[in-house]
């Protein structure tokens, strides 16, 4: 899930591989929602083997009325961006 700088916007997708698509976002080369909406904070992740039920998740996320119900807030309770360190430990 990537949200925008003041967490008003929530996009919600599947990709097979997480860092290449978010740097994609943080340099705007995505089209669509997350360039219009500036969406470029990873603020929630799950992983899956299998595509399907990657898929199946993210539907069933989509449904949840409230966007502050979508994200596990667990995991990540002030919605910090995920994405600044792992980009950092990688690059």
């Amino acid at each position: 899930m990537m949200s925008n700088k003041t967490r008003s916007v929530l996009y919600i997708g599947v990709t097979n591989g997480l860092l290449k698509r978010v740097a994609q976002h943080l340099a705007g080369e995505v089209p669509g929602f997350t360039q219009q909406y500036h969406c470029t904070h990873l603020v929630y992740f799950e992983q899956y083997r299998n595509v399907r039920d990657a898929i199946a998740r993210e539907k069933q996320l989509r449904l949840e009325p409230r966007k502050e119900e979508r994200v596990d807030c667990k995991m990540n309770p002030y919605w910090k961006d995920l994405a600044a360190d792992m980009l950092e430990e990688v690059g």
